[in-house]
């Protein structure tokens, strides 16, 4: 390239400057990043691969860039601008027409922009609204870069596999962690020298849940979730292959159930159980041995695993538990600040106004509309149901097969963090778990597209 000298005389300097005024190991770090920054910009893909591994395995490490983010969203911002460059090089292909779900997003995006003003004006509270907003909305974005960088299955499975890749890090990270200490706190000095700030607050908070098992994810309820995401995945692609890749999705799989049912998520056990079912009405191979293989499982760890005893003796309990109560408190004061905040309290705050009386909600859709009023959640029930018309099976029995399997996990994998998102809202704000949803559903709605496409077979289980 014609730039290519000149850019070597420029970093060499650069260098050569910072190696005589800096401590060695400053230099050794920003000559990684930098050449990290350079390849991203060079091969966007790869850039998208990386936020697959590192947003699985350690989605809150932070960076500080005048404000602290996550190095997983600074990585899609990155990826966004080596999208920009490679455009203006034409080295990638015109973007492709938006699917009728993409516009449903885009709709809900530039909607996003109402409640933002008007919660920026409405709410009396510290926070940084614009910053939490183009956050959100860079989640979101993940979604488009499935058709401009995950054009082709190859590309697609390179994803999966690096979101499995990712998931297996946190899974040999956390259960070992949790296995050793028994407490959702024993992990957080170890998050801490992984580049996770705030440790000492985190630890605080954890310290309630004496007998469930934390991850990176942090909270016992959010990792319960990112697993009911991304277990249907792992175990339908490990199913469908051969050799190490066949491992991979297996050993994520079942060490990803194990690490649910140390969580004690509720929503997230009782969404696994749905979607198994559904599978096992849909004739789904495996189902039935995998819900044979459940029972058994549970029974076992009922005999051996005393917290989660008290876990699922909780779902079936009338008692009035501490997170049973606080759910019924929060439904009961959800009218209250649906009147308070017709349009929605906007980005500033996070549900659940301090000094204001009003509680949050712990329910996916209900959260949308308390962010971004009645229309925000009837525009995000219009864009799953755009989804779903555009995935769901057509024929049964599903014969579940490696051309078909990225579909059918990432499609079962959505739904169940949909039943769990009835009784937990981590899917609608929480930052880089719903960049990993949002990219979980791009690659769910391109995998059924190319299926339909191809002339599928009866059996393929897509629309033909």
């Amino acid at each position: 390239m014609p730039l290519a000298l000149p850019l070597a005389l420029i970093f060499s300097l650069l260098f050569g400057l910072m190696a005589w005024v800096l401590p060695p190991l400053s230099v050794i770090v920003l000559m990684v990043g930098v050449a990290g920054v350079v390849t991203v910009l060079r091969h966007p893909l790869w850039g998208l691969l990386l936020f697959g591994v590192l947003a699985t395995f350690l989605p809150y490490t932070t960076v500080n860039i005048g404000f602290r983010t996550t190095v997983s969203e600074l990585l899609i911002l990155l990826v966004w601008g080596s999208v920009l460059v490679q455009k203006l090089l034409n080295n990638l292909p015109p973007a492709p027409t938006l699917l009728r779900t993409e516009r449903w997003v885009l709709a809900l995006m530039l909607f996003s922009a109402l409640p933002f003003l008007v919660g920026q004006w409405m709410v009396s509270a510290e926070g940084n609204g614009p910053v939490n907003w183009v956050r959100w909305l860079l989640n979101l974005s993940v979604l488009f870069l499935v058709p401009r960088l995950l054009d082709t299955p190859k590309a697609r499975e390179q994803m999966v596999i690096a979101l499995l890749l990712g998931t297996l890090l946190l899974l040999l990270l956390s259960i070992p962690v949790y296995l050793r200490d028994r407490s959702a706190s024993g992990i957080t000095s170890i998050l801490g020298h992984l580049g996770y700030g705030g440790v000492s607050m985190l630890d605080d908070r954890l310290q309630s849940f004496t007998t469930r098992m934390s991850s990176p994810w942090m909270h016992p309820n959010v990792t319960g979730g990112a697993m009911a995401l991304l277990v249907p995945l792992a175990l339908c692609f490990g199913f469908t292959r051969r050799g190490w890749l066949r491992l991979l999705g297996v050993s994520v799989g079942l060490l990803g159930v194990l690490a649910l049912a140390m969580t004690g998520s509720r929503g997230a056990l009782i969404s696994m159980m749905v979607v198994l079912i559904w599978c096992a009405s849909q004739r789904v191979p495996y189902t039935g041995r995998m819900l044979l293989a459940g029972v058994a499982a549970v029974v076992v760890l009922l005999l051996v695993y005393p917290p989660l005893q008290e876990r699922l003796a909780a779902i079936f309990s009338t008692a009035d538990t501490g997170s049973t109560s606080v759910r019924l408190d929060e439904y009961r004061a959800f009218p209250n600040a649906i009147a308070a905040f017709p349009l929605g309290i906007g980005f500033k705050v996070e549900a659940g106004l301090a000094g204001t009386g009003l509680l949050g909600i712990s329910n996916l859709f209900l959260n949308f509309m308390y962010k971004l009023g009645l229309p925000g959640m009837l525009l995000f029930i219009a864009v799953i149901a755009s989804w779903w018309r555009s995935v769901r099976p057509r024929h049964t029995p599903i014969v579940l097969t490696a051309d078909n399997s990225i579909w059918f996990g990432t499609t079962v994998g959505l739904l169940a963090a949909l039943v769990s998102g009835l009784f937990d809202h981590y899917f609608s704000f929480t930052q880089v778990l719903i960049a990993l949803f949002w990219l979980m559903l791009g690659l769910s709605l391109h995998e059924a597209r190319r299926l339909t496409h191809n002339a599928p077979a009866p059996f393929s289980g897509v629309r033909p």
